[in-house]
């Protein structure tokens, strides 16, 4: 499932949550990610969150959608790294360690 996380933390929790979301989806924007992920992995990610969180002062939101496709999306302003570029740049780095 393709699925847009939006999260609002604290900030001496923020960092250790930027590191836990990409692990798992794309960074789009401060405290935003997006990308295709499986249900069990999404599970993983919340569960992982919920151990350093304050659920009763940050929050997570988690759009969720059957396909990347469905969703048009408009970017007004910067862009942060693409994910062409974001897949480019990895495969470009795998080649070159295997050479």
């Amino acid at each position: 499932m393709y699925v847009i996380l939006v999260y609002d933390f604290g900030e001496n929790r923020v960092d250790k949550m930027l590191k836990l979301c990409r692990r798992y989806l794309n960074w789009i924007q401060n405290s935003v990610f997006e990308g295709e992920i499986s249900e069990v992995r999404l599970k993983e990610l919340t569960i992982e969150a919920k151990k350093f969180m304050r659920e009763d002062e940050e929050s997570i939101v988690i759009f969720k959608g059957r396909q990347r496709t469905w969703i048009d999306n408009e970017i007004v302003g910067k862009e942060r790294i693409t994910v062409d570029i974001f897949l480019y740049v990895l495969a470009y780095r795998s080649l070159r360690f295997r050479l």
